[in-house]
């Protein structure tokens, strides 16, 4: 795709945009031929893209979209080159506020443009969120790998009796409060655990049986979970930590594995549960390859 044409569907993508977050290109996906180096979302009145690998034609790219946004509602450009090492980020024109949000749904969460890491928000995930909200009222739900517990404002937004939310990382389940507070969620009931998961079962059970369990692992996160053989320990103790009619939103982002992969480990180690569906994922992340895509599997308890 030349740039002209990158430009034609940004204009298509744009025409809708509203102050809620929407990725307007997902180059990763492969659907575009030559640029699955490239994404670039819209942000309110920002415009943030992202390069994963370094392209004879990024120069041209980011001149078409400074043309672009300059012609549009936006006023910040912001580029991230993912290829560098620390995977730099530049503010090209603009500004970015300290307290910067992404809205999803009505929803807010905090968002971090310029970390050279998660942004704090998984955009691709806006769909399963939906799907907790739609599924969690009066439930007592447990959200494991629950990171900045996006999945936890979601489901006591759909009116979830409580929330117990698990990560090893203090700072995520501290920033995982905020998003509560932005979204004035009522605390009661809901509880941070700066656990790590695999070592910290029997803690985990004190708040349980669960109706719903939230599922959402990193594919690797080095000294504390690979997904390739991890996996299959939670699914284990599903048994144990759920009530007779629990249901499970269990979520797979490892491209190299497909959804066979979770609905075999809980054939295997959870046949108390039956596969139920897929969640469908977000159409802006559209993958040649869904089975390459995030997997966000429901199960349910027989």
């Amino acid at each position: 795709m030349i740039t002209e044409e990158l430009k034609a569907e940004l204009l298509t993508n744009m025409a809708d945009t509203t102050n809620e977050f929407k990725r307007i290109f997902h180059g990763r996906g492969g659907v575009y031929e030559g640029l699955r180096h490239l994404t670039i979302d819209s942000i309110d009145t920002i415009i943030s893209a992202a390069f994963y690998f370094q392209e004879e034609n990024e120069d041209a790219i980011i001149q078409m979209l400074s043309s672009l946004i300059n012609e549009s509602k936006y006023n910040t450009f912001i580029v991230q080159r993912r290829y560098l090492q620390g995977s730099p980020t530049e503010v090209l024109f603009g500004e970015l506020k300290s307290d910067l949000v992404a809205i999803e749904n009505g929803m807010k969460f905090k968002l971090n443009l310029l970390s050279n890491q998660n942004s704090l928000y998984f955009a691709d995930m806006k769909n399963g969120r939906a799907f907790v909200r739609e599924n969690a009222k009066d439930k007592n739900v447990l959200n494991l790998f629950s990171y900045t517990c996006a999945f936890s404002v979601a489901a006591k937004l759909g009116g979830a009796a409580s929330v117990t939310n698990v990560d090893m990382s203090k700072s995520a389940l501290s920033i995982g409060k905020a998003n509560h507070h932005l979204n004035s969620v009522d605390a009661k009931g809901v509880s941070f655990l700066p656990y790590n998961i695999l070592k910290s079962f029997s803690g985990i059970k004190k708040n349980g049986p669960y109706d719903f369990i939230i599922i959402d692992p990193p594919s690797f996160q080095k000294g504390s979970f690979d997904v390739k053989k991890d996996y299959a320990k939670i699914i284990k103790k599903l048994p144990e930590l759920s009530t007779p009619e629990c249901i499970v939103l269990a979520c797979l982002n490892a491209p190299e594995l497909d959804s066979n992969f979770l609905i075999e480990l809980f054939s295997i180690y959870a046949p108390e549960f039956y596969f139920e569906k897929r969640v469908a994922n977000v159409s802006e992340f559209k993958n040649l390859d869904e089975e390459k895509s995030l997997k966000a599997m429901f199960f349910k308890r027989k």
